[in-house]
C-alpha cells in the first residue's frame, strides 16, 4: 500500500459528537481561534506513538517517491483519533474510560472524509499485550495509549487527536436554540428516564418527552437521546442516535449567527482537547466547505462481530477475524490502494479468536 497519502500534516480536524460529546461545526472553530485563540493544546511525544513497523516502512518509502518525483506529489491522506468522554469534573486524560472512539480519515486531494466508530465494547488487544475493552486504553494512558491501540490493531498510523467531554452538550444544544430530531414510540420512555437520572444528579429540571415524530430537542431531551441503548439494536442503534445529532447540531451550527456560535463556544470550550494547534487549525480552515462525507460505518463491521460476556470483562463486541475487519477498514478509508494486513495484525487477530472462542460458542 502506497503510504505516502497517509502522513500528510496539513488536514482538517474534524470535531465530532458521539455518545453525548459536543460537535464543534468549523465555524465555531474559526470563532474560537480567532476570537480568542483559546485552544486547549496538548502536545504528543513522538517516541510515544508507535506503529506497526511495515507501515512505518512503506510510509517512509512512499514519502521518499513523492519527494523523488514533486510533479506527482499529493496533499495526502490523514488520520485523526477522535475520543469522547464521560468526563463531569472536566478531567478529558487518562483515569476516563472513553464513551466514543471514532477515526476521522480526511483525503484532501479528493475533498472527501470517512468517519468510523469503533464500539467501545470490542474486545482489542490495549497495545501492551493485554486484552480487554477497546475504551480501557484510554483509561489506562490517555490519548497516547488510545492511539497506539488504534494503530496495533488496525495498521493505522495516527498521530493526532481531538478528545470531547460531553458534559456540555446540554448547554451546547440550548446554545443553538435546540435541535430537530425524529423520536420514535418505543425510545419516549427511556428517553425521559435519562432525563431524569441527569436532572437529579445535576439539580435542575426537566421536560419530558410525551409524543413521537419529529420535534425540536432542548440540550437535556438531546443528551438523553444520545444515551438510549435499550431498544431494537443496542449499542448499534445508539451510534444511529448519535450520527443523527451530530447531523443536526451541524446543519444548525452551519446557518447560526455569530452571536449564536459564540455562545455554543463559551459552552464547549472548557470540554476540548487537542494535539492539534491554532495555526494548523487555521491553515486549512477556509477549503472546510468544499468536503463531504463519502462514508460512515462501525468497526468490527456487520456480518464480522458476534457479542460474548468474556468472563470478568463482560460483555464485549468480538471481531470475529480481525484480519478481515481491518482488511475491510482499509478498503473503506483507501478505495483506490492495495492493502494486505501485517504480521502483526494477523497475530492478534489469532489471539482474539483463541481468547474468546469458547464464549462465543
Amino acid at each position: 500500500m502506497d503510504k505516502k497519502k497517509h502522513g500528510f500534516r496539513g488536514s482538517i480536524p474534524l470535531l465530532i459528537v458521539e455518545i453525548c460529546i459536543l460537535c464543534m461545526a468549523i465555524g465555531v472553530m474559526y470563532v474560537v481561534v480567532t476570537m480568542t485563540g483559546e485552544v486547549n493544546h496538548k502536545d504528543i511525544d513522538e517516541e510515544d506513538i508507535h506503529m506497526n513497523e511495515e507501515i512505518v516502512r512503506e510510509k517512509n518509502t512512499g514519502v521518499m517517491k513523492a519527494e523523488a518525483k514533486e510533479e506527482e506529489q499529493s496533499k495526502g491522506c490523514r488520520n485523526i483519533a477522535l475520543f469522547g468522554v464521560d468526563a463531569r469534573d472536566g478531567e478529558l486524560g487518562k483515569g476516563t474510560r472513553s464513551d466514543t472512539i471514532m477515526i476521522a480519515s480526511i483525503n484532501q486531494d479528493t475533498q472527501e472524509i470517512r468517519l468510523i466508530s469503533v464500539f467501545r465494547d470490542t474486545y482489542l488487544n490495549l497495545s501492551n499485550d493485554n486484552y480487554n475493552k477497546c475504551n480501557t486504553a484510554y483509561a489506562q494512558g490517555g490519548p497516547e495509549q488510545a492511539i497506539n491501540m488504534l494503530n496495533m490493531n488496525l495498521d493505522l498510523d495516527i498521530t493526532d487527536y481531538v478528545t470531547i467531554g460531553f458534559s456540555g452538550l446540554i448547554d451546547a444544544v440550548n446554545a443553538l436554540g435546540g435541535i430537530e430530531i425524529e423520536i420514535m414510540d418505543s425510545e419516549i420512555s427511556h428517553l425521559n428516564n435519562y432525563q431524569l437520572s441527569m436532572a437529579e444528579e445535576l439539580d435542575v429540571d426537566y421536560t419530558p418527552v410525551k409524543l413521537s415524530g419529529r420535534q425540536l430537542l432542548n440540550g437535556m431531551q438531546a443528551t438523553a437521546y444520545c444515551r438510549i441503548r435499550y431498544t431494537k439494536g443496542d449499542d448499534f442503534r445508539r451510534t444511529e442516535r448519535q450520527r443523527a445529532v451530530l447531523a443536526a447540531m451541524m446543519d444548525k451550527a452551519g446557518g447560526a449567527p455569530l452571536s449564536t456560535l459564540t455562545d455554543l463556544v463559551n459552552a464547549v470550550l472548557p470540554q476540548v482537547e487537542t494535539s492539534l494547534d491554532v495555526n494548523e487549525i487555521l491553515s486549512v480552515i477556509g477549503s472546510v466547505a468544499g468536503y463531504n462525507m463519502a462514508a460512515s460505518d462501525g468497526f468490527p463491521f456487520e456480518g464480522g462481530r458476534a457479542g460474548a460476556n468474556v468472563g470478568s470483562k463482560g460483555s464485549c463486541v468480538i471481531p470475529m477475524d480481525l484480519e478481515e475487519n481491518v482488511r475491510q477498514l482499509h478498503q473503506m478509508l483507501y478505495p483506490e490502494e492495495s492493502y494486505t494486513p501485517s504480521a502483526q495484525v494477523k497475530q492478534i487477530s489469532e489471539e482474539i479468536i483463541e481468547q474468546t472462542g469458547e464464549f462465543l460458542q
